[in-house]
């Protein structure tokens, strides 16, 4: 039995995959972003070991979350998995920074950086992360005209960088992203075609599966195919200075 903490699992694939994780025999700990959602998400997903609740879009409330996981104990594994579309217009922060970076891509690294050191780190990007832009200028979206496909993409890029700095800089931690594909969900909308089980059971195999056979530094395609990631998320300097950006906007040292 592994203990897994899910973040954005009230719906969507992360309620989907904790779902199956719970029948599996799988301790699992659910995220909601308010206790309304809480209360309901907790009504329709018997068997779930707890439930943290929290605002990722709020850097406060996102290291609280961190202190509230880890008097849990640590987790065998994290899924960031929480996310905000492009479809939703911009949305400026308490901290002064667009919703959808805040939740896709800092909150991430704040959990990242203050939770205990799983044994697993499972990141959920998407294909689109590779019309991304690797410049990592003005991500919060301050300055810059608000585009959200671009912003969403950018967002999605940022959690691959996350994922193999991670797999880099903490070689005992098994550190992925994966792209679930176009599914039918909240976010996805009813016309997606691809398979929310194909997404489900990746999900499920990184966060459980034999570690020789999923290792660490990957970026895996849940639909199957050649997607790829880009190109220069493996490039150390992007890398650091994506770092080296969140640390500035959280106040959160990444521990190397």
């Amino acid at each position: 039995m592994a203990r897994i903490f899910i973040t954005g699992s009230s719906d969507g694939i992360g309620h989907n995959l904790a779902k199956f994780l719970i029948s599996q025999g799988h301790a699992v700990t659910l995220h909601a972003r308010s206790a309304e959602r809480a209360k309901e998400t907790l009504s329709k997903t018997p068997g779930a070991s707890n439930i943290l609740v929290a605002d990722l879009s709020s850097i406060s409330q996102t290291k609280q979350l961190a202190a509230e996981a880890n008097k849990l104990g640590v987790f065998d594994a994290v899924v960031h998995n929480a996310g905000v579309g492009y479809g939703q217009g911009f949305k400026k922060t308490e901290d002064g920074i667009a919703q959808l970076f805040a939740v896709n891509a800092l909150a991430p690294y704040i959990l990242t950086c203050l939770m205990e050191r799983p044994k697993r780190l499972v990141y959920v990007s998407s294909g689109l992360h590779r019309g991304g832009d690797v410049r990592m200028v003005d991500v919060g979206w301050k300055e810059k005209r608000w585009d959200g496909f671009q912003a969403y993409g950018d967002s999605k890029l940022m959690d691959v960088v996350l994922a193999l700095a991670v797999a880099r800089h903490w070689p005992e931690v098994s550190s992925n992203a994966v792209s679930p594909g176009w599914v039918k969900t909240k976010m996805g909308g009813s016309s997606a075609p691809d398979s929310l089980k194909k997404a489900d059971d990746m999900l499920s195999w990184l966060a459980t599966g034999d570690q020789k056979d999923i290792g660490s530094g990957k970026y895996y395609a849940a639909q199957g195919g050649r997607e790829g990631a880009h190109p220069r998320a493996k490039d150390e300097g992007i890398q650091e200075e994506f770092l080296k950006i969140c640390e500035q906007l959280s106040g959160v040292k990444f521990p190397k």
